[in-house]
């Protein structure tokens, strides 16, 4: 009998650690895509600050493009072609940038 509690017990520790993990990962998602937003529309100081913490305290329905329900891999090319549009890139110099932009953690 004490070995089913035990059993139960960790595997609701277990269930409640994965919780927690996927909150963070959908926080550095939400990050990511207000740092790119942030950077496509070229702000900064004040400005920026304001931006992201409107951003970063909007919830998840109320973001009209929400990037965020991808993959992690398809939030980083939204952010990459993002970028590379705000720097004009085409051609060669742009599979270079993104390149380089998709290998980047």
């Amino acid at each position: 009998m004490k070995r089913i509690f035990v059993l139960i017990a960790l595997g609701l520790g277990f269930a409640l650690s994965m919780g927690g993990a996927q909150a963070a990962t959908d926080q550095q998602n939400k990050m990511g895509t207000c740092n790119a937003d942030a950077k496509t529309k070229e702000l900064k100081g004040d400005e920026r600050k304001k931006f992201m913490s409107e951003c970063l305290s909007a919830k998840p329905a109320a973001a009209a493009s929400a990037p965020e329900t991808g993959t992690p891999q398809q939030n980083k090319m939204k952010t990459c072609n993002a970028d590379a549009k705000t720097k004009e890139l085409k051609g060669d110099e742009r599979k270079k940038f993104m390149s380089e932009c998709l290998k980047a953690k």
